[in-house]
């Protein structure tokens, strides 16, 4: 596939670069352009029209003010307490949205599960495998592309933990 196919197709260029670095170019073809922006799980899953927590969202936090990055089924809500806890810091914090772009490259509601411009930590909610297949962002907020839980995982360099919310 050509530069000008991945541009056709909506694909961030960096994304489509990470994913030929993967072996992953057959998912570049399998990437969805919306008309509009798909900035939150909530939009995203009704664009595709599949459940809300089948949305992974990619979302960065600064532990001690280091970025982490946490995968989370778009249904659920980090505990931030979790995610420290988890770390073993003593604050973890929403990521302002420049320490965002600097660490991956990219803009908040288009964040892929990897693929960024520096490598950071990353933390993967088990719920993520509460699916055969999840959709995830793919370098801008009107492209998504769908992977199986695990395999997403696996080329983000996660880490399986129970960092989800929990609903009293």
């Amino acid at each position: 596939m050509t530069s000008t196919d991945t541009e056709a197709s909506g694909v961030h260029p960096r994304f489509a670069e990470a994913l030929r670095e993967l072996g992953l170019e057959e998912l570049i073809s399998r990437v969805r352009r919306f008309p509009e922006a798909t900035r939150t799980a909530a939009e995203a899953a009704a664009a595709i029209g599949c459940e809300l927590s089948q949305i992974c969202k990619s979302l960065i936090f600064a532990a001690d003010g280091v970025p982490v990055l946490v995968l989370m089924d778009g249904a659920s809500r980090v505990d931030l307490e979790l995610v420290r806890r988890e770390l073993g810091v003593d604050k973890v914090t929403r990521a302002r949205v420049d320490v965002v772009r600097e660490t991956t490259g990219y803009a908040i509601g288009g964040v892929p599960p990897f693929g960024h411009r520096t490598r950071t930590r990353v933390l993967a909610d088990r719920s993520l495998l509460d699916h055969d297949l999840v959709w995830a962002a793919a370098g801008n907020p009107h492209t998504v592309f769908p992977m199986e839980p695990k395999t997403l995982v696996a080329h983000a360099g996660g880490t399986l933990v129970d960092v989800r919310e929990q609903i009293a």
